[in-house]
C-alpha cells in the first residue's frame, strides 16, 4: 500500500511538472530554424551539431552569439489601425531564439484611444503578468465554471496578472492611447482569441452547435441584437462606476 501512494504522488508531481516548460539542463539552447525535409534534418545535425529539445532544433552552444539573446524593437509603436484597435508585439522563442527551454517570454501592447481592445482570449501555455506604462486599461478574467468575472480598470505603473489557461482582456476607456508590457511564463505561450475561434474557425463550426449553444433559437436575431446593446451599455456603466 505504501508503495502504492508513494507511486500515486510521483504521478501527480510528474503532471503538475511537465504541464508548464520543461526546466533546461543545460546554460541555454538557442532554437535554430526547423529543418523542411529529411535531408535538411541530416545536413541540420551533421553542421550544427544540433539536438532536438522541446520542439526546437538546438545550436552547438559554442557556435552561440549575442544576436541569439537580444531583439530590438519593443520601443516602436505597433500599429493600432485595425478591426480591435489593438497591436500586439510579440517577443517569443520564433523571434528571439535564446528564449528556447527557458520558459518566458514578452510582449508589447498598444492600444488606440477610445475603445482600443485586445479582445478576449486565452494563452493555453502560460500565465500573463501586465504591468501599464501609459494610459488606462479596464482588464479582467473570467474564472473557470462557475464562471466569476474579476476585473480593474489600471493606470500607469499598476500591475495586474492573468492566470494561465483562462479568458482575459484589456480595453482602453480613455481618449488617449494606451502601451503596457506583459511577460509570459513560457517560451511559447500560444494564444486562442475566443471569437475567432468560435466563430471563424477552419472548417467552421456546424452553426447547429453555435445555435444550441448560445441558445440563439429562443429569440431572434433583432432580440439578440438588442441583448448585446443592453450588455454593452451595463458594462460601460460598469467601467465608469469603477474608475
Amino acid at each position: 500500500m505504501k508503495a502504492f501512494h508513494f507511486l500515486l504522488l510521483l504521478a501527480l508531481a510528474f503532471s503538475f511538472v511537465s504541464a508548464f516548460d520543461p526546466s533546461p539542463l543545460q546554460d541555454f539552447c538557442v532554437a535554430i530554424p526547423e529543418p523542411k525535409n529529411a535531408g535538411a534534418w541530416i545536413l541540420t545535425i551533421t553542421l550544427c551539431n544540433a539536438v532536438f529539445v522541446n520542439g526546437k532544433f538546438c545550436k552547438n552552444p559554442n557556435l552561440t552569439v549575442a544576436g541569439d539573446f537580444s531583439f530590438s524593437g519593443l520601443n516602436i509603436p505597433g500599429n493600432t489601425a485595425n478591426r480591435v484597435g489593438s497591436n500586439v508585439t510579440l517577443v517569443n522563442v520564433d523571434v528571439l531564439p535564446g528564449l528556447n527551454t527557458l520558459g518566458i517570454s514578452l510582449a508589447r501592447l498598444d492600444y488606440a484611444p477610445n475603445g482600443g481592445l485586445n479582445p478576449p482570449h486565452i494563452h493555453p501555455r502560460g500565465t500573463e503578468i501586465l504591468v501599464v506604462v501609459e494610459g488606462t486599461l479596464h482588464v479582467g478574467f473570467v474564472t473557470s465554471n462557475p464562471n466569476r468575472f474579476i476585473s480593474k480598470v489600471l493606470y500607469p505603473g499598476d500591475v495586474f496578472v492573468f492566470p494561465i489557461g483562462l479568458i482575459h482582456f484589456q480595453f482602453n476607456i480613455a481618449k488617449t492611447k494606451a502601451v503596457a508590457f506583459a511577460g509570459l511564463s513560457s517560451q511559447n505561450p500560444g494564444v486562442i482569441t475566443i471569437a475567432d475561434a468560435i466563430f471563424g474557425p477552419d472548417p467552421p463550426i456546424n452553426p447547429d452547435v453555435l445555435a444550441k449553444a448560445f441558445q440563439l433559437e429562443r429569440m431572434s436575431w433583432k432580440n439578440f441584437r438588442n441583448c448585446l446593446r443592453m450588455h454593452k451599455t451595463a458594462i460601460q456603466k460598469s467601467v465608469q462606476l469603477t474608475v
